[in-house]
């Protein structure tokens, strides 16, 4: 997809939540699939529970909640490094 705006595309992350893009986007997963959004924004999945993946349908709501919310333990992806 042909990025035609000047500006940066703005990510926002969300603790123990989605990756919040400004759209329209085009997300490869690591199987080369290529999924396609046109929404004004959209939340991308990153603890791989949404049954919509890559797309949040907020399932990372459903584990329990952290003792300390800042350490990440909400999202399985909120302390992952690569």
């Amino acid at each position: 997809m042909p990025r035609t705006s000047e500006r940066p595309r703005r990510v926002t992350l969300v603790r123990n939540g989605p990756l919040l893009v400004e759209g329209p986007v085009e997300v490869v997963g690591d199987d080369g699939a290529v999924a396609v959004s046109r929404r004004f924004t959209v939340a991308i999945c990153m603890c791989r529970r949404s049954r919509s993946y890559p797309w949040c349908d907020t399932s990372h709501r459903n584990r329990s909640k952290p003792s300390d919310p800042a350490d990440g333990v909400g999202c399985p992806a909120a302390g992952r490094s690569s």
